[in-house]
């Protein structure tokens, strides 16, 4: 038997694969991670910084990261763990960095703009498409004024399915703490839409 039949393709391999083949050298595996993970890591992202540009620029300078670390990644805990520690500490410092150089933006509007454009559905009645697109404006308005903290934890266990020991991990802090803010986000949202549940 071949030894390249030995290894898994990139499709089976697990990510702790491919982590161990790009250590060992094999840069494609990085593609590999790249295209199982960047649309996951960019829409984390983006629920950080509030802007698809810079969300997608730190998903990229997240996988430049994670090729940097290849060599001191260990596998004992789950790959998504780590990779999404790597994506929070680039946001965190992207947005402690916005603090000290402020700036206003010509098109702030433009990303909610676009994800009500995507949630229209062509079978709706002009109406019905009024009333749903400001509902979701109401829900991504309210999840974007979540405090920092706020949302990224509930991001991680939202849209990532995290438990509360994972995103402890990512956000450093403790597990507790992790579900007390899942908590306190989710009394937040459900003040800030309790008019369009009436």
């Amino acid at each position: 038997m071949p030894a390249s039949a030995a290894v898994p393709s990139d499709m089976e391999a697990t990510d702790t694969e491919l982590m161990t083949r790009l250590a060992a050298g094999d840069d494609l595996a990085l593609n590999a991670l790249m295209a199982r993970w960047r649309d996951r890591v960019a829409a984390f992202l983006y629920r950080m910084t509030r802007h698809s540009d810079t969300a997608a620029d730190l998903a990229q300078e997240t996988f430049v990261k994670l090729y940097q670390a290849r060599n001191r990644y260990r596998p004992e805990g789950k790959f998504s763990t780590y990779l999404f520690a790597i994506a929070a500490n680039l946001g965190r410092n992207h947005a402690r960095w916005k603090r000290r150089h402020p700036t206003v933006s010509l098109d702030d509007d433009s990303d909610s703009k676009s994800l009500l454009a995507e949630a229209v559905n062509p079978g709706q009645t002009p109406e019905e498409a009024a009333t749903s697109a400001e509902g979701l404006r109401a829900v991504h308005s309210a999840f974007q004024a979540l405090p920092d903290d706020l949302r990224v934890t509930m991001s991680l266990f939202i849209y990532e399915g995290m438990s509360y020991a994972e995103i402890a991990s990512i956000v450093g802090c403790s597990p507790k703490a992790a579900e007390t803010r899942i908590y306190r986000a989710r009394q937040f949202l459900k003040e800030k839409l309790k008019d369009i549940r009436a």
